[in-house]
């Protein structure tokens, strides 16, 4: 705005306000139709300074400068009381000074009204800006929020809790990345020590359970031959014989439960087993040739299994033996005189197979999870008149475990039942 009235006052000094030109003829003192209003403030002094004429359509008029400007000044209004104005002052040859001013008001209104509005827009900008900010804020807290929900339900103990992930490239982002990644290590860390305490648990329980049945196994032939030797001392029976014979058949028993469980603790111990060739198809005819002679009664046969190779495995022969004649015996002994017994040998992929198969009732759900636990009968009764320990089965795990193979039950009410022995396989060379 005030380089415009500049232009204005210096385009007038150039043309029709010249100081070189004769003083025009004064003008009207009031504009009419001769001479229309005119914005400009125009003052002619003499060299005598003689005031010569003004023209001046304003109410007010500026403080004129006693020297001459020659440029665009601004000065006050006449008394102190008015706007500012911008005037110019030139010279001629003949001393006439010529005066050319235009009043600042309308240009100080102007500049008024946009500072009230500049004010009212940064008002309502920043008010604008503060909401947006408000809400840019929260929206990027939100996910601290759900840090701080997921906090507290991990505090309650769910430790499954995770936190939503934002963007990675943001530092929220990151953050939620690392923070679930925490919180992953914490739940395996809680896990692992669950399963830990767990195991520990159950291994103590498997523990008092074992020395309480090898207590119970024990006591039962150590009582009988107690009694026995209690009635041979006091002479109430005649017949030493029959005494003697009891008394041996019950310490037959109880050395046999001692040497199971001597060798189920020398496997609890991972001792090295004397490892050759193992030829299985022998073993299992073997197995079949000794139930035979041992039940002739009984129907017990020999069947292949259809595979590749030869069921051949890098093994303990006596131990691999024992594993099978274990699983025979358990079958004629659990199984009725007319149930048959099936020896079934060969290959399955990459292990040797060996299985015995039965016809007999069966077992329950619950007794084919805890068939191969030390001391465990699926009958009801702790002791049986065929002198069974109940460390059969525990030593047949045992042994295939020893031998980097696994053991496993089929079994159906009413049908009959499966051993299952998997051994890795020996390769030709």
């Amino acid at each position: 705005l005030l380089s415009r009235v500049d232009r204005d006052l210096e385009e007038a000094a150039r043309t029709w306000a010249r100081p070189d030109r004769p003083p025009p003829a004064p003008p009207l003192d009031a504009p009419n139709s001769r001479r229309p209003p005119s914005p400009f403030y125009v003052q002619v002094v003499d060299a005598d300074g003689r005031l010569l004429f003004v023209v001046n359509d304003e109410s007010t008029a500026p403080d004129v400068p006693d020297e001459p400007t020659g440029r665009p000044v601004t000065v006050g209004s006449a008394g102190d009381d008015g706007p500012h104005w911008r005037v110019m002052s030139t010279e001629n040859a003949s001393g006439v000074v010529t005066t050319v001013g235009m009043s600042l008001a309308e240009a100080e209104e102007t500049v008024d009204r946009l500072v009230v509005l500049q004010t009212v827009i940064g008002a309502v900008v920043l008010v604008a800006l503060a909401v947006a900010g408000g809400v840019v804020v929260r929206m990027s807290l939100r996910p601290l929020d759900e840090v701080e929900r997921t906090a507290a339900a991990i505090a309650e103990g769910d430790l499954s809790e995770r936190v939503p992930e934002g963007d990675p490239r943001t530092e929220i982002g990151r953050l939620s990345v690392t923070f679930n990644a925490m919180l992953g290590r914490i739940e395996s860390a809680f896990a692992a020590t669950a399963a830990s305490e767990e195991s520990a648990r159950r291994s103590e329980e498997k523990m008092r359970r074992f020395v309480a049945d090898a207590g119970h196994e024990l006591r039962t032939p150590l009582t009988t031959i107690r009694g026995f030797a209690e009635l041979y001392r006091q002479g109430a029976s005649t017949d030493t014989g029959m005494l003697m014979e009891r008394i041996e058949r019950e310490a037959r028993r109880m050395g046999l439960l001692v040497e199971d469980l001597l060798m189920l603790a020398r496997l609890d111990e991972q001792r090295p087993l004397d490892r050759s060739p193992v030829d299985l198809l022998a073993v299992a005819a073997d197995a079949v040739h000794n139930a035979r002679a041992v039940a002739p009664e009984r129907a017990v046969t020999l069947d292949i299994i259809d595979g590749p190779g030869i069921p051949e495995v890098l093994g303990d022969d006596a131990r691999l033996r024992q594993v099978l004649s274990n699983l025979v015996t358990n079958a004629l002994t659990h199984t009725p005189p007319d149930a048959d017994v099936t020896v079934r040998v060969g290959t399955a992929d990459s292990d040797a197979v060996l299985e015995v198969a039965d016809t007999g009732p069966g077992l329950d759900p619950d007794d084919r999870e805890r068939v191969f636990e030390r001391f465990y009968r699926a009958d009801a009764s702790r002791t049986r008149s065929s002198g069974g320990s109940g460390l059969g089965l525990s030593i047949v795990a045992a042994l295939v475990a020893a031998h980097g193979g696994k053991v496993e039950v089929e079994s159906e009410k009413g049908v009959g039942s499966i051993f299952r022995v998997r051994i890795p396989r020996l390769r030709p060379s």
